[in-house]
């Protein structure tokens, strides 16, 4: 660029003194002058001519070395490339092996994760598995248990049958039952156990009820013998019968025993209780034999269950509470009576609280009223409104000083 710079001055140059030359040859006109100047162009022109091809010769080189320079700079540079591709080719392959091994290497560890978790599970199900097994082999422990006490239950019961098949046992039994039932629902004031009666007649037990009901006995003891060998297995139909009709002739008989003993005029109740202490021995009786149940009803004896006598004896502590209720009617009324005399005496103050309360208020709206004059005539004061005082009403408390004057 420099050089071409210089050629063009020297272009310039060039015209300048051909321009300058052609001025002066027009103004002088002289030849000799014309001619010297001519010989000075040709060999300005000769000098251009020789400057301009050293100067192409210097473009040439210049050109040369600069496509010679740029060639390199090219190859250098797509050499570069090519070592800056291999070497991202190799950093790729590098980071593609590092990510396949890290891959590889959480993979491992998600299958060692899944693997442990499988073996936990897998563990869990074989110790829940021993534990269902230990459950059931204790639930079968506990069946064998139980079995072995049904077992000794049926020998309980079969003792139970032959404890209820000797006389005096079957009545032990139906007093303690009775026993319990009775202590269960009654207060200790309402009944008695082994009672004598007037007459030396002993009863079971004896329910104190209120006039005018009176003493109410009930016997536990009850025939059972025909009624066992009504249900026996191997006895004939002849025989269970028989034992049926006996069965049904020994609560007849029952019943008479209770009514001629525990029924005495003017000394205990007009009915008695018998208890039964079996509910299907009741039931045989009120389903198969309503005869016999409406023949103690004539004699106003009662037969009852466990069952049905918890109903009795209910019945019998319902009339006692309400007898202690009774006596107790007069300790409330005096209680009620004082309780109004001290309403009223309530009543009597809260009126005159309320009359005291309405004068305050009254006073209050009064004080108030005064108040508010006061506020006004301390305001006329300051704002020097000292105009003829306003008639005084009824209703302005006059102070002190305006009294004495």
């Amino acid at each position: 660029m420099a050089e071409l710079a210089v050629v063009i001055a020297l272009a310039v140059l060039i015209a300048l003194g051909f321009a300058l030359w052609t001025m002066q040859r027009n103004a002088r006109g002289g030849a000799a002058m014309e001619k010297a100047f001519e010989e000075k162009h040709r060999a300005m022109l000769a000098d251009l001519h020789g400057g301009l091809t050293g100067q192409s010769d210097r473009l040439t080189s210049t050109v040369a070395e600069s496509s010679d320079r740029l060639r390199n700079a090219i190859g250098d540079e797509l050499r570069q490339t090519r070592e800056s591709l291999h070497t991202l080719q190799l950093s790729l392959g590098a980071n593609l092996n590092e990510t396949a091994e890290k891959l590889s290497v959480k993979i491992d560890a998600r299958l060692d994760q899944i693997s442990s978790k499988v073996n936990e599970r897998l563990d869990e199900g074989f110790k829940k598995t021993n534990e269902t097994f230990v459950n059931v082999m204790q639930r079968l422990a506990t069946i064998d248990e139980a079995q072995k006490k049904i077992e000794t239950l049926t020998g309980s019961v079969v003792s139970l049958q032959e404890l209820l098949g000797n006389k005096q046992s079957r009545g032990a039994f139906g007093e303690v039952q009775l026993e319990a039932l009775v202590r269960n629902a009654l207060p200790p004031s309402g009944f008695e156990f082994q009672y004598t009666l007037p007459s030396g007649v002993r009863v079971d037990c004896v329910l104190r009820l209120p006039d005018p009901t009176g003493l109410v006995c009930v016997d536990s003891k009850f025939p059972l013998e025909n009624y066992h060998r009504m249900f026996e297995p191997d006895v004939t139909e002849v025989d269970r019968s028989l034992a049926q009709r006996q069965f049904r002739s020994d609560v007849r008989k029952h019943i008479d025993d209770i009514a001629k003993k525990y029924i005495v005029p003017n000394e205990t109740s007009d009915g008695a209780v018998m208890f039964v202490p079996a509910e299907a021995v009741f039931a045989e009786i009120h389903a198969y034999h309503a005869e016999v149940v409406d023949y103690a009803n004539t004699k106003r004896v009662w037969i009852v269950s466990p069952t049905t006598l918890m109903a009795v004896l209910n019945t019998a502590r319902a009339v006692l509470k309400d007898v202690e209720t009774r006596k107790q009617i007069h300790v409330i009324k005096e209680a009620l009576a004082r309780l109004a005399v001290e309403f009223g005496r309530f009543d009597e103050r809260l009126r005159d609280l309320a009359r005291h309360v309405r004068q305050a208020n009254e006073d209050v709206d009064k004080i108030q009223v005064t108040g508010g004059k006061i506020s006004q005539q301390f305001q006329r004061i300051e704002s020097a409104e000292l105009d003829e005082p306003a008639p005084e009403s009824d209703n302005v408390v006059r102070l002190p000083e305006e009294r004495k004057s």
